[in-house]
């Protein structure tokens, strides 16, 4: 029998932070509304606690959305590396070496017959996205990027 493939888990992210912003925006909010309508300094501090904790809360889960994109910078070149090899026949790694990952992103819209030597002129002439983008004549549109 294979081996599970096991969810990967921040410890940090999912057993404490989170379980804890979940639970202190809760109390936040509810503590808020027992006071909500009043003027005075109780309110106006629950508020406060309420707004921060929501506001942490929010920023815990737009982590996933980061942690999502360092993923896909991460199968993005690997998916440029297998193509290169794949059309030119040699590895990526020392035209890799040379490149941002915004100018391998860019490559990995080209075409598989311009990829090569797209890649070369990215390196050498040091060319900004847009710049190897503009040179781009086969355009492979990537719907799926989040």
């Amino acid at each position: 029998m294979p081996p599970k493939n096991t969810p990967m888990l921040y410890p940090w992210h999912h057993f404490v932070l989170l379980p804890l912003a979940l639970v202190m925006a809760g109390y936040a909010v509810l503590r808020y509304t027992k006071v909500a309508g009043n003027d005075d300094e109780i309110a106006r501090l629950w508020f406060s606690v309420a707004a921060l904790a929501v506001t942490g809360l929010g920023v815990l889960v737009m982590l996933r959305q980061h942690y999502a994109l360092q993923l896909q910078d991460r199968l993005i070149r690997l998916e440029v590396r297998q193509r290169y090899f794949e059309v030119s026949g040699q590895r990526f790694a020392a035209v890799e070496q040379q490149l941002t990952l915004g100018q391998i992103i860019s490559l990995r819209l080209a075409g598989d017959a311009e990829l090569p030597a797209l890649a070369q002129a990215a390196a050498t002439e040091k060319l900004s996205s847009k710049a190897i983008q503009a040179r781009i004549t086969d355009f492979q549109f990537d719907a799926l990027r989040v």
